[in-house]
């Protein structure tokens, strides 16, 4: 087997982290943007029941 040097393997170590981080940033970027149902469009509806008027009495 031939000799890579003294950093060979953690050369590969650093290699598969730094791609590891990469995906993770764009699983973020792409959650942020929508890609995986991440926004939620909420609506805010007020719904009241109008109150009634006073009724006025008859006079006699």
């Amino acid at each position: 087997m031939a000799d890579n040097g003294s950093g060979g393997g953690s050369t590969g170590v650093v290699a598969v982290l730094v791609i590891f981080v990469i995906v993770i940033v764009l699983a973020v970027l792409a959650w942020r943007a929508g890609l995986f149902g991440g926004k939620r469009t909420q609506i805010n509806v007020n719904v009241t029941v109008p109150q009634a008027s006073p009724q006025r009495q008859a006079s006699p």
